[in-house]
């Protein structure tokens, strides 16, 4: 499985508005192991960017003057991020700047790049609703070192982004593995050993307890006019 954990910076808020990208960052995943493969790249937006933003990852026009266009370096990131799956923060933001900067040059959208998208911040407030959801609170919930992190950028984003990924999804993978594992005792020529299977032992339960549990479902019978899911309803009196 192979993912591209992704981050960018912009000129300011809105694509729709013409704002454009200035920075990509990317970090490849390979079956949930960061490979140390990256890619990252400045880019001039052939615009001004706003102040707000400027105040936000730094970045200045005078920095990118002589940087590539966006036309010098697509061929390179549609290469590092084909086929893979997308794992980004708010992803309708980046994905949106993506989309406009690759339909202005006539080409597909990431959707039909890439094998999908995950949203960190949709799935980290489902599992933690009502809670902070930025990297940075994220970084403090999954104890992940970002004192670094005066300024944003994409390349230094991404990076805590996949730490981050990694510890909200942990253990999702052990289902997989276990599926996949070769058998502990197969045999040199292909064949297949015995399985040693353990004795489990079967614990009943006592009168006492029988008891304590009939009383109980009588509660819930008397509670819920004589419905209970745990007792198959009486039979209708015949005539």
């Amino acid at each position: 499985m192979r993912q591209i954990v992704l981050d960018t910076e912009t000129t300011g808020l809105d694509w729709r508005n013409g704002d454009r990208v200035i920075e990509i960052g990317c970090v490849e995943l390979l079956n949930r192991g960061l490979t140390g493969r990256h890619y990252h790249v400045y880019i001039n937006p052939e615009r001004g960017i706003d102040a707000e933003a400027v105040a936000v990852h730094g970045i200045t026009e005078e920095f990118l003057a002589d940087k590539p266009k966006f036309v010098d370096v697509v061929g390179d990131f549609e290469e590092f991020v084909r086929d893979a799956e997308l794992v980004i923060h708010n992803a309708s933001f980046d994905v949106g700047f993506l989309d406009s900067e690759l339909e202005r040059l006539g080409r597909g959208r990431l959707a039909g790049l890439c094998a999908g998208v995950i949203d960190t911040l949709k799935l980290a407030k489902e599992q933690n609703p009502g809670k902070k959801a930025s990297l940075d609170a994220l970084c403090d919930r999954y104890e992940i070192d970002n004192a670094h992190r005066e300024l944003h950028g994409a390349l230094l984003d991404a990076e805590l982004l996949a730490e981050v990924y990694l510890a909200m999804t942990r253990g999702q993978e052990s289902l997989m593995i276990g599926l996949e594992e070769e058998p502990a005792t197969r045999e040199a020529e292909g064949g297949e050993a015995p399985v040693a299977r353990i004795a489990l032992k079967v614990l009943r339960a006592t009168e006492a307890e029988t008891l304590a549990h009939e009383a109980v479902l009588d509660e819930i019978v008397k509670a819920n006019k004589g419905l209970c899911l745990w007792r198959p309803p009486e039979p209708a009196p015949t005539a």
